[in-house]
């Protein structure tokens, strides 16, 4: 796994895009705060801009440095949640302009452990999370579902997880700085 992680790392340093599994289906991703890196993975997607992208973060604490206000109500959310939730946040800080909608909101998931939680730890930065699939296709189920396009699209295909389905999409939970909170997709 260490392998995996160090050559993820040099596509991402380099803002490069790479093919992962995250802890819910086969994702693109990239550093969440490249501008350039961003536009490539819509580009790749054939995905309009104004489509936000799911950012992943390790642990709390990341997760504070990249949202202004968190809202109380989230920390018990993501501590007891029992399946990977993702949650929309006002007044995003420090990533790509082009990865925050248009009502100055952000996706953000808290990704525990595995593989995807060790390689954000190492790169110290968010990294983009959108589902492997081109914009309006289905979200594969399994490693041998990605369009061809896709997989010549990214700078680095992870060999970890190609066996086997993939869990289904995460949760997702919007939640305003008043502690308002609204289900998206269970």
């Amino acid at each position: 796994m260490q392998q995996e992680i160090n050559n993820c790392l040099n596509v991402l340093k380099k803002g490069g895009i790479i093919l992962y599994p995250t802890d819910t289906v086969w994702g693109i991703g990239c550093d969440a705060t490249n501008y350039e890196a961003v536009e490539r993975i819509y580009q790749l997607k054939k995905r309009a801009d104004n489509k936000s992208m799911i950012c992943l973060v390790k642990d709390f604490k990341m997760l504070n440095q990249y949202i202004e206000d968190i809202p109380e109500v989230t920390y018990d959310i993501i501590k007891y949640a029992v399946t990977p939730t993702t949650i929309i946040y006002d007044r995003p800080l420090h990533v790509a302009e082009n990865l925050i909608a248009d009502d100055n909101s952000i996706a953000i998931r808290v990704v525990r452990d595995g593989f995807v939680g060790q390689l954000i730890k190492k790169f110290k930065k968010p990294i983009v999370s959108t589902s492997a699939n081109l914009s309006g296709k289905a979200t594969p189920n399994n490693f041998q579902e990605i369009n061809k396009k896709i997989l010549e699209g990214v700078g680095y295909v992870v060999e970890l997880g190609q066996k086997g389905n993939s869990n289904k999409p995460s949760s997702i939970i919007k939640i305003t700085t008043t502690g308002s909170v609204t289900v998206i997709r269970k």
